[in-house]
C-alpha cells in the first residue's frame, strides 16, 4: 500500500493538491482536495471513469466530476423547503429553482490528510461549511474519506454534523465508463421503481414501476437500449436524469463491459442515475461527449413538493452515507 501527494495551485489562498492512493495490486486512485473530488480510477492503468484532462481544470468550471456534491445534490422546487410553519428559500441557481447546493461544497477547498497501513491506502478529506453559506442554517462539519483495499474495492464515506436544523442530502458525483462508451456498458440494477420528472428534472407524479419500460434494469441490459427507446421520459432528459428506487437486494447495481466490472453498494435508499447528457465536447470538458459516463448518485431521491422530512438534519445528529466501488 502507498499514498503520496503533490501540490498543483491554490485557491481561495489554500494549496490545491492531487492525493494518489495505491494498492499492492497496482490499482490506483487519484483524489482532489478540490471538492473532495474522485479524479481518477486506474486499474491497470486504464482510466474506470469521466476525468478531465489535468487537476488544474477541475476549478475552472463547475462540472460535478467526481465532486463530492452538498449540502443539497439535485434540485430543490421554487428554492423552498418547509419545516413545521416556516418556509425556508435558498437560491434560485437553476432557473426558478436551488440546484446542487448553491456554491456547493464540490466548489470548496478540503483539509486533507493520508495514511495507509498492510491494509489500506485512505486519504481523511474535512470541510467546515458555515451557517447560512447558501443560505443552508447550520455548521455543517463534514469528513469525507476514500479508502482502497486490496480486493479493488474503493471505499466511499461521508460523515456529517451540524449545529442546527438544517437538510442535507449529498453525493458523489462520479461518472463510469470502464474506459468505454456508456452506452456500449451492460448494467443490472435491484430497483423495481423510478420517479419519472417533470421538464425541470423533478418528479412530478410519485413511484412507478419498471416493468414494462426503458428503466427495467432487473436484468442486465445494455444502457443504449434504453437511450435509444422512444419512452417519453427519455426523451424529455435526452437520456437517463432519473431517480432510481432500491428494492434492499444486494448490490445496488452492476456495470459491466466485455473486460471489466463495477459493482456498486450503498447504504442509500435510491441511485440517481445521469448519462452524462449535457457533455459536447465544448468548454473544459472537450475530451467528453454525451452518454459517454453515467453516474449513480448515491442519495435519498428527490421530493416532489417542499416537504424535506426524509433528508432534515437535526442539531447534533450524525449524518453517514457509505458507498463501496469494487472493480474488477
Amino acid at each position: 500500500m502507498k499514498t503520496n501527494f503533490v501540490k498543483y495551485g491554490r485557491k481561495d489562498d489554500q494549496d490545491l493538491c492531487e492525493i494518489t492512493l495505491q494498492n499492492d495490486h497496482g490499482m490506483t486512485v487519484k483524489v482532489l482536495n478540490y471538492g473532495a473530488t474522485l479524479e481518477k480510477v486506474l486499474l491497470n492503468g486504464e482510466n474506470m471513469i469521466l476525468s478531465l484532462k489535468s487537476p488544474e481544470d477541475y476549478s475552472k468550471e463547475r462540472n460535478f466530476l467526481g465532486g463530492t456534491v452538498g449540502r443539497i445534490a439535485g434540485r430543490v422546487r421554487h428554492g423552498q423547503w418547509k419545516h413545521g410553519l416556516e418556509t425556508h428559500q435558498l437560491p434560485l441557481n437553476d432557473g426558478e429553482n436551488h440546484i446542487h447546493g448553491g456554491i456547493g461544497t464540490d466548489m470548496q477547498v478540503w483539509s486533507f490528510r493520508p495514511s495507509c497501513d498492510e491494509k489500506v491506502a485512505r486519504v481523511d478529506l474535512t470541510l467546515f461549511d458555515p451557517d447560512m453559506h447558501n443560505d443552508y442554517p447550520g455548521n455543517l462539519k463534514l469528513h469525507a474519506r476514500y479508502e482502497l483495499d486490496n480486493d479493488n474495492t474503493l471505499h466511499y464515506c461521508l460523515e456529517a454534523v451540524s449545529d442546527k436544523l438544517t437538510i442535507f442530502n449529498p453525493v458523489n458525483h462520479t461518472y463510469f465508463n470502464l474506459g468505454e462508451h456508456a452506452a456500449d456498458l451492460n448494467l443490472q440494477m435491484n430497483a423495481d421503481y423510478y420517479l419519472p420528472v417533470d421538464a425541470s428534472g423533478l418528479p412530478d407524479c410519485g413511484m412507478v414501476e419498471v416493468a414494462n419500460t426503458a428503466f427495467d434494469f432487473r436484468t442486465a441490459k445494455r444502457i443504449g437500449a434504453a437511450l435509444e427507446s422512444n419512452d417519453e421520459q427519455i426523451k424529455l432528459r435526452n437520456g437517463l436524469d432519473h431517480p432510481f428506487i432500491l428494492n434492499g437486494n444486494k448490490p445496488a447495481t452492476v456495470l459491466s463491459s466485455a473486460e471489466h466490472k463495477l459493482t456498486v453498494s450503498t447504504n442509500a435508499p435510491a441511485l440517481v442515475l445521469y448519462t452524462a447528457n449535457h457533455f459536447n465536447h465544448t468548454g473544459i470538458p472537450d475530451n467528453i461527449g454525451q452518454y459517454d459516463g453515467i453516474t449513480f448518485e448515491a442519495q435519498c431521491p428527490p421530493a416532489e413538493g417542499n416537504d424535506f422530512g426524509q433528508i432534515t438534519l437535526l442539531a447534533g445528529d450524525k449524518f453517514k452515507r457509505t458507498v463501496d466501488w469494487k472493480f474488477e
